[in-house]
């Protein structure tokens, strides 16, 4: 059914996004981790030389990023809130926002209230990688570290929500477990979060598992792109309204022609270890291996040539604030009738959902 669900999903894109693709650029601020994830370069036991930007190193990365035209920031740490505190993530957030009209970021799972320091930052949005649904591969795959706690991370997104954050991300590292019921769960975890915050932005991330320096790639089923593109599909077809993202873990031509069909944001000009925007003495390993490294001037021609409008993301600077539908947060709960309750409610299903027979 793959044709069908392309085609499927191709309408519903247009229909709610119509021929515009978004960019983004990550800047990884920092590789030191706590957790012993066995799959991911930046793990605590991996050997990698470790970097953390400074103020000044974090300025010069982000004004090379801005130099290329991009709008949007996507700001990552490794998960060690000691290394890389609440603070030195909110000074990078009110450096970015200066210079760019949106800042997501994505580090370790936090509290409200510092999600709400964050947000007042200068933050938008947060981006939280579940891994994977499955709570006994997932203990296996997390070694080590806060990040062994899965309901503490599972719970993320709408603790981003409450600390005021005008979005959030949802996904799983394709590859790690079955990856149907990954896809699945991760669809019903951002249902929910929708249902009882439905003025948040909703968007999923597609990541599929990548080789990484000082990693083990673990034993279990190889994600097709045929199988990822069906996944994007669906999630498209679910959840018609949300944003879809397809980083550079793809290559050119699969990005370019899924950005037709289904996905809305991209990553350009992307790198995965530290200061190497700016190619700084200090610079710090990748966290995984990219397939397509072009830069957004590239990724601007070849999204033209695919037929599509360069967008820079205005829409949600006039949603959030409520001009898009003429209401804001408390005009959508009186809407769709329902304000920030349900999730916990269906959470239940969901649960039991994850639990395989």
């Amino acid at each position: 059914f793959i044709e069908e669900m392309a085609r499927r999903a191709r309408a519903e894109r247009v229909r709610w996004f119509g021929t515009n693709i978004q960019f983004f650029t990550p800047l990884y601020l920092a590789n030191y981790c706590e957790n012993r994830c066995v799959y991911c370069g930046f793990n605590c036991e991996s050997g990698i030389h470790r970097a953390r930007l400074n103020e000044q190193q974090t300025i010069a990365e982000l004004d090379a990023i801005a130099a290329t035209g991009q709008e949007e920031i996507l700001l990552l740490t490794g998960e060690d809130p000691v290394t890389s505190d609440i603070a030195y993530i909110a000074r990078a957030c009110e450096l970015a926002a200066e210079r760019f009209r949106s800042v997501g970021i994505e580090i370790y799972p936090a509290n409200v209230s510092d999600y709400a320091t964050l947000r007042a930052a200068g933050a938008d949005y947060v981006t939280v990688f579940q891994e994977t649904y499955d709570p006994a591969r997932y203990g296996k795959m997390h070694l080590r570290g806060r990040k062994r706690i899965m309901p503490y991370r599972f719970e993320a997104q709408e603790r981003a929500l409450k600390g005021g954050m005008r979005g959030v991300a949802f996904a799983p590292l394709l590859g790690l477990s079955e990856f149907r019921h990954d896809a699945l769960a991760c669809a019903l975890h951002a249902y929910y979060i929708n249902r009882a915050y439905p003025h948040a932005e909703i968007s999923f991330s597609c990541p599929r598992l990548r080789p990484a320096a000082g990693a083990v790639t673990p034993k279990g089923p190889h994600v097709t792109e045929r199988q990822l593109l069906q996944v994007i599909c669906a999630y498209r077809i679910f959840m018609p309204f949300a944003g879809v993202t397809v980083s550079s873990r793809e290559r050119a031509g699969f990005r370019d022609h899924v950005a037709t069909i289904t996905a809305t944001k991209v990553s350009a000009g992307v790198s995965t270890g530290i200061g190497e925007h700016t190619h700084q003495a200090e610079e710090g390993d990748d966290q995984f291996e990219i397939a397509d490294n072009r830069s957004l001037a590239e990724m601007c021609a070849a999204m033209r040539k695919m037929g599509l409008d360069v967008g820079d993301g205005s829409y949600a600077y006039a949603a959030a604030e409520g001009e898009r539908i003429g209401c804001g947060k408390a005009g959508l709960e009186r809407h769709h009738g329902y304000g920030e309750v349900g999730f916990h409610a269906g959470f239940g299903g969901f649960a039991r959902l994850c639990r395989k027979p």
